[in-house]
């Protein structure tokens, strides 16, 4: 089972926070996953089709509960992706109109676009809302490798409606058009942690924090190596330089001409090729500071220069 799919497993069994939950809820999905007919003054048949069984549940329990209206389900197979699809399909009858109107669907003017405010007055409810919209059409890659969000839905008004949403629990989001679609994305770790324990589905969302602190843990760890990495190349070829600049002066004769602090550091050198400019200078008698050696390096190879 990919994440997605455990997360929305996950936010098909989270109690509702008031007797409005199950209504936003249902709405969103309906807006994101519904499709409406129209045969006919009143006359309307709705389908809503999704490929998690948990959520074909909900749907049909909401749709039976709220408004007690009558629903078929048709149980499809992908032959190209060998998953199951539900259907379910709310044909024509009194009631099905009111509850379209009620779950803001319909209005005076015909389709609603954004986000009825009715809906999602309460806090508890905007979670519900966000929740339906997300079981409907959202994604979520898996955590152990790149951070990705993402809700997908045919209005930008309704990208819009659900990115202020978000905002208000201080979730800042995106929206990418997409051919005739429009997506709100997430890219970083810690909003969508915060959009998953917004939402109600903390086991996913301590998940996802385990593996960014996980993530953040290793990248440290890997620029502290790659730093002393760096410092230890950067470290080798200097000493190769000196070793250089001090068999210049060698084939010259000049070693024995030097100052004893260099000559000094030439033997220090010599003996230990591998070592930094601070170990040098703590074998050297007396004790010298890593800017005192670097002086007399700088010294010594001004002198392999001009010769």
């Amino acid at each position: 089972m990919s994440f997605t799919s455990e997360v929305k497993d996950e936010l098909t069994r989270v109690l509702p926070g008031c007797s409005h939950c199950d209504k936003a809820t249902l709405a969103a999905l309906v807006r994101i996953e519904g499709t409406l007919f129209f045969s006919g003054p009143g006359k309307y048949r709705l389908e809503v089709a999704t490929e998690i069984s948990s959520v074909a549940r909900l749907v049909i329990r909401s749709l039976h509960q709220i408004y007690a209206l009558r629903t078929e389900l048709t149980v499809r197979r992908s032959v190209l992706h060998k998953t199951p699809n539900f259907l379910i399909t709310v044909p024509s009858q009194p009631k099905l109109e009111a509850a379209l109107r009620d779950l803001g669907v319909l209005g005076e003017a015909g389709l609603e676009m954004g986000i009825d405010e009715k809906l999602v007055e309460k806090t508890c409810c905007a979670a519900a809302y966000l929740r339906g919209a997300f079981l409907g059409s959202g994604f979520i890659a898996d955590p152990r490798g790149d951070f990705h969000f993402e809700i997908t839905v045919a209005s930008e008004e309704m990208a819009n409606g659900i990115v202020s949403l978000l905002a208000e629990r201080d979730i800042s989001a995106r929206i990418l058009q997409r051919r005739s679609s429009f997506i709100v994305y997430l890219k970083s770790g810690t909003a969508i942690s915060d959009f998953l324990a917004f939402v109600g589905a903390h086991q996913s969302a301590l998940r996802m924090e385990n593996e960014r602190v996980r993530k953040s843990v290793r990248n440290n760890v890997n620029r502290k190596v790659n730093a002393e990495v760096a410092n230890q190349a950067k470290s080798s070829e200097a000493a190769v330089e000196q070793i250089v600049s001090i068999r210049k002066l060698a084939e010259s004769g000049k070693v024995a001409d030097l100052a004893p602090g260099l000559q000094e550091f030439v033997r220090l050198r010599l003996q230990y090729p591998n070592a930094s400019l601070k170990e040098l200078g703590e074998r050297a008698n007396p004790p010298l500071s890593k800017s005192a050696v670097y002086h007399r390096v700088r010294r010594l190879e001004q002198l392999a220069k001009d010769l």
